[in-house]
């Protein structure tokens, strides 16, 4: 979709905006860009964020989808604005009840010049007339209360068999975050509270075919107490998981930040766990400690992957290949998507949702040659995309990409 009067990124590759998966539509990283690729008001967060959520229902619309059909909201923005506040700022496109899940996190880089917010959805088309509809609150601060004019922030979902639940710090229901300087324990706070609302929606970890996180640092020694701290929580088998560096969160004591989305079945009155199709090819990288994680899985005619990263094959020594070279990287990483979803009859000409983390200084030529080197491994049309560019990926990876494929 790069021509006519839709929007598109500013790339010359051909890309989709929108795409399907099961009973999900997926929208990559919406901003404000007119039918020529452009900012429309670069460096002006709420204007771009207006214009981005029209763009956003004009991609669901391709998919029969509406903004009310959204279940997730999730948005990168680089601005000195709390969550509460951007949390407001989208909330107020969505005027039935309960609203979509909305997450969002703060990045010092976006993708293309003069942007200042990209916004993913993930909707489900007409969920808001099925039977099995859930919704749990998510505790507003009292000081941040006014900004949403007293409605009620969703902190999880259910919509039928899909289940998203918002990402947090370990900010308490009064605003002040636990364990300030210890995030192992703030670790396990965010996996607790995601634990009571998944329970609220009938589901519990278990049932999670995703999870995402942020933490703040950049080496093995900041990322492996909290990564343990997370996965005691699940057992085998448990989702696919990414979970990369940050440079800041809000509240500024937090040190970690998590999301989970999950998948179960109401049959005959009960809840139900959906049995996965799991492949883990010998060539694709582990851990290097055990853990409950999955590479990827599938479920409900979709297919759910791990973030993946250049690390060595055929090990879990924590080693990583073409160290620091961006584009090499890159197209290695991509072989392990292929990989995986091959057993599933798959190629990653099926994917239909990519979300990039890339190593960059800012610049939207990085940008746009980290996009070509995708498209030269999918061989074809690049399906909606999140791009994140990030002062720091890991040590020396400078590339982690997860996605959704039709299954």
């Amino acid at each position: 979709m790069t021509e006519g009067t839709v929007w598109h990124l500013p790339i010359a590759r051909t890309h989709h905006l929108s795409a399907s998966a099961g009973v999900l539509s997926f929208v990559g990283g919406a901003g404000d860009f007119d039918t020529a690729g452009r900012i429309r008001n670069p460096g002006d967060l709420d204007r771009q964020i207006e214009g981005a959520m029209a763009n956003v229902a004009e991609a669901l619309a391709t998919e029969a989808c509406t903004l009310d059909d959204v279940v997730r909201l999730k948005a990168h923005h680089t601005a000195e604005r709390d969550d509460w506040e951007v949390i407001a700022a989208m909330a107020r496109f969505f005027k039935a009840e309960p609203m979509p899940v909305i997450s969002t996190v703060p990045e010092p880089l976006q993708p293309f010049s003069g942007q200042t917010i990209q916004i993913q959805a993930i909707a489900q088309r007409g969920w808001r007339t099925h039977s099995d509809v859930r919704a749990v609150p998510r505790p507003v601060p009292p000081r941040r209360q006014a900004l949403l004019g007293g409605r009620t922030v969703t902190g999880g979902l259910r919509a039928g068999e899909f289940i998203a639940v918002a990402n947090r710090t370990a900010e308490d229901a009064e605003g002040a975050v636990r364990h300030p300087d210890d995030a192992v324990a703030q670790s396990h706070f965010i996996m607790e509270k995601h634990a009571e609302t998944l329970a609220a929606l009938g589901a519990s970890l278990q049932d999670c075919v995703k999870m995402e996180g942020y933490y703040l640092g950049t080496t093995h020694q900041d990322w492996a107490p909290p990564a343990k701290a997370r996965m005691s929580h699940f057992r085998e088998p448990g989702p696919v998981a990414t979970v990369v560096p940050c440079h800041r969160l809000n509240p500024k004591e937090a040190l970690t930040k998590v999301e989970v989305m999950a998948m179960r079945e109401l049959r005959n009155g009960h809840d139900k766990y959906i049995p996965r199709e799991d492949h883990w090819p010998e060539r694709v990288w582990d851990w290097m400690f055990p853990t409950p994680y999955r590479q990827a899985i599938g479920l409900r005619s979709t297919v759910w992957l791990g973030g993946q990263v250049p690390a060595a094959p055929y090990e879990n020594k924590g080693r990583t290949v073409l160290n620091g070279q961006l584009i090499p990287q890159t197209r290695f990483t991509m072989s392990y998507i292929e990989d995986l979803l091959r057993p599933f009859g798959r190629s990653p000409a099926d994917l239909k949702l990519m979300v990039c983390y890339f190593k960059s200084t800012g610049t939207e030529a990085e940008t746009v040659a980290f996009v070509k080197t995708l498209a030269d491994c999918l061989g074809g049309a690049l399906p909606p995309m999140t791009l994140v560019p990030k002062l720091t990926v890991a040590s020396e990876e400078s590339v982690e990409i997860w996605g959704v494929a039709q299954g």
